[in-house]
């Protein structure tokens, strides 16, 4: 797997762009339950006037969802300085100016949309960050992983306990922690809550966090621009009521920043699964 990725870094950003097109469809025919995924959480997500309109954004996620697999070589495995070189804008970074100035440390949320894996990278080689992620189940993928994501100043936490006590303490240091807050938690780790009009099971780790450190929290989304020119990031502040619990705001907010660029969010991904053990809401339409 190595020497594929290393192999496919060498290629250029613009070439793997314009070869992830056929790739994507090459997945989405070769795999019933992921296009049947796909197709699904896009529909039902109801961001199409038409079926026309649904047909040209199910396309065009098709597309970039292999834009997304051949990039991921290319950013994991070229020196970091081409890889910080790629974001050729960067909106909203008074907001994180804003927030390190308070002092509490800085919350970066970055859902599965555009190329997320940029955003961690860009942000370690400016200054200390830890990001949690979900160890998968193959060692040689882990490794892997590690030597893309852990540079600059980057550290990864795992999705368990030490690595929750690893972002408590790296806010405690005012430094900046990473989550996905669309990944779908274990049982006992989220409840229940709309996103794009369906309850998906949504993460707590945030309002805790949140209440443990007041720490700021802020969204950002990495914006892959045509024809393989790089990206754009995108961040803005969020904050929470106290009245609607954290899940449900933090799903409503994912939901607009997602609206953005909804072709290039994982639609594939099983996010309105029912964790094992975990009770399923008082709903139809909920994938097991």
């Amino acid at each position: 797997m190595t020497l594929l990725f290393d192999l496919l870094a060498r290629l250029p950003l613009s070439l793997l762009y314009r070869l992830g097109g056929p790739f994507g469809w090459l997945v989405y025919w070769s795999s019933g339950r992921y296009a049947s995924r796909m197709r699904e959480n896009l529909r039902l997500a109801k961001l199409a006037d038409s079926d026309s309109e649904y047909r040209k954004l199910l396309h065009a996620n098709i597309r970039e969802a292999g834009r997304s697999v051949l990039e991921l070589p290319w950013v994991w495995r070229r020196p970091l300085q081409q890889v910080v070189d790629s974001v050729v804008a960067c909106h909203g970074w008074e907001h994180i100016e804003t927030a390190q100035a308070e002092g509490k440390g800085v919350i970066m949320l970055t859902p599965h949309i555009g190329c997320f894996e940029v955003i961690g990278l860009y942000l370690a080689e400016k200054f200390p960050m830890t990001c949690m992620y979900r160890p998968p189940r193959y060692p040689s993928l882990d490794k892997l992983m590690h030597q893309g994501r852990e540079r600059g100043h980057m550290k990864l936490a795992p999705t368990d306990l030490g690595g929750v006590r690893l972002l408590l303490k790296a806010l405690k240091r005012g430094e900046v922690i990473g989550v996905l807050p669309d990944q779908a938690p274990g049982n006992g780790e989220g409840e229940w809550a709309p996103f794009f009009g369906r309850p998906a099971y949504t993460m707590t780790l945030l309002g805790r966090l949140v209440q443990a450190s007041g720490a700021s929290v802020v969204m950002c989304l990495s914006e892959r621009l045509p024809r393989g020119a790089g990206y754009a990031l995108h961040f803005s502040p969020l904050s929470f009521d106290s009245v609607t619990s954290v899940p449900v705001q933090l799903n409503a907010a994912l939901e607009t920043l997602i609206r953005q660029h909804p072709e290039q969010y994982l639609w594939s991904y099983n996010r309105y699964k029912v964790p094992r053990g975990a009770n399923p809401p008082a709903v139809e339409g909920i994938a097991e």
